[in-house]
């Protein structure tokens, strides 16, 4: 059969189409352009925000007028959370974010019998232990996705994702191992290791291990390769890891911190597990052992009962954190969701001119630590032209061990890893000259 995906949200997300994209090629199926006639249309969803449901409704809805004979299958977080409305739009088959495979089993079925199913668990209740799927990346990409962790017990109040995906399952040491060297041996120059929540890595393992050693593994296993990490709760940042991780010279020096409010009063009402000076002590824990790391976060504007004083403290926070660059959204009601039930919820203007305001604090880090950049040479790892073809000559993009956009002038560089002279800043990005050694 021929099958497209389309994927919506986070690098799990990414990782776990990937994974499908491989099982289905590995029995023989052919994968197709999305926009092109396939058999089957898989949906990946993502329920993050209330705007990220509604568009999974809309490209659920435009796969069913538009290709109606074929079949259409729904997984994901939305899927997981509201399996109901997904059935409403006349979905063939719906699973959630647990068992893929047993969820591709069913839609090959209903490619041949037009047999139809819904099969989703109680993620709170599941008791399977990590999935293991092949390790990649999407098609065309210079970078892997290692996922080492599912799940979430952190149950923040504004986050439906515990919901749907359950309790911590983590991947053991021995096997992120060994798909770290696969992706290795397939060509791939960088790996990021996601989770939905990294940081509890090892903690349902029960053998002491922690993220730091997880992460001494699989840096020593491939010491050719880049190592990035997910996004990381912020207590991760201690002194030993530190210690630790400063002696990983394949490790990047990129650490998104989960922020999301600068203000301890905010941060409780989250169920946020710290307060604005141990988030600050884990910055200063990286600037002392790295050299310039990128430091990013994300930032939710407008929360329940957030008081202008409140959001004063967070941009006064942020600007002491000093970020490389951020994320920044207006609070979703999420419904099922403790915060859906606060008191004091603020309109959409308020939530807006909020984004806005952090918005420029933003803009402005980010300026001054591009700037820094300027007149150094950085190692890029090329991955497409400016124009999203990965090939021919022109001006190419790719991502220093930062995180940082590069572009320079070059020809064939897809995968290729070159020193760069920078000699400016465009935007969100560094410029520079390709080093000919």
């Amino acid at each position: 059969m021929r099958f497209a995906i389309y994927t919506l949200g986070c690098k799990v997300n990414q990782y776990e189409t990937q994974a499908m994209e491989t099982l289905l090629t590995g029995r023989g199926h052919e994968m197709v352009s999305y926009e092109g006639e396939a058999d089957v249309y898989l949906i990946n969803t993502c329920s993050v925000t209330a705007v990220s449901d509604k568009k999974c409704r809309n490209i659920i809805r435009r796969a069913r007028r538009d290709h109606p004979m074929a079949v259409v299958g729904v997984c994901g977080c939305y899927a997981q959370h509201q399996p109901q409305d997904i059935e409403a739009l006349g979905v063939d088959v719906i699973g959630g974010t647990g068992q893929r495979q047993e969820f591709l089993r069913r839609v090959e079925e209903c490619a041949m019998t037009r047999q139809t199913s819904v099969e989703v668990d109680d993620a709170l209740r599941r008791k399977d232990p990590f999935e293991v799927l092949p390790a990649g990346g999407m098609t065309g990409r210079t970078r892997a996705m290692l996922k080492v962790e599912d799940g979430c017990q952190n149950f923040c109040t504004y986050c439906v994702i515990p919901y749907t995906r359950g309790p911590v399952r983590s991947e053991s040491r021995e096997a992120a191992v060994e798909q770290a060297k696969g992706l290795a041996a397939a060509g791939f120059q960088e790996i990021v290791v996601t989770g939905i929540e990294i940081s509890s890595w090892g903690k349902d393992l029960k053998n002491g291990q922690s993220l730091i050693d997880l992460l001494e593994a699989v840096c020593a296993a491939v010491p050719d390769l880049r190592v990035r990490l997910g996004s990381l709760e912020p207590r991760t940042i201690t002194e030993e890891f530190c210690q630790r991780a400063t002696k990983l010279p394949n490790l990047c020096p990129h650490f998104h911190l989960s922020l999301q409010s600068g203000c301890d009063e905010t941060l409780k009402r989250m169920h946020r597990r710290y307060d604005s000076a141990r988030y600050l002590e884990s910055c200063r824990l990286l600037r002392i052992y790295f050299d310039r790391p990128a430091i990013t976060t994300d930032l939710i504007c407008g929360f329940p009962g957030e008081t202008e004083a409140e959001f004063t403290q967070t941009l006064n926070m942020i600007q002491q954190a000093d970020f490389s660059s951020m994320h920044i959204f207006p609070y979703s009601r999420r419904p099922g969701t403790v915060a859906d039930k606060l008191p004091d919820q603020w309109d959409n203007h308020t939530k807006d001119e909020r984004c806005h305001r952090a918005s420029a604090v933003s803009k402005a880090m980010e300026e001054r630590y591009l700037g820094q950049w300027v007149g150094q040479t950085l190692p890029v790892l090329f991955e497409e032209t400016t124009e999203g073809i990965p090939c021919g000559s022109g001006i190419w993009r790719g991502h220093a061990p930062n995180y940082v956009q590069v572009r320079a002038k070059g020809e064939d560089l897809h995968n290729v890893l070159k020193n760069v002279h920078i000699t400016g800043v465009e935007g969100s990005a560094l410029v520079g000259e390709v080093v000919h050694e």
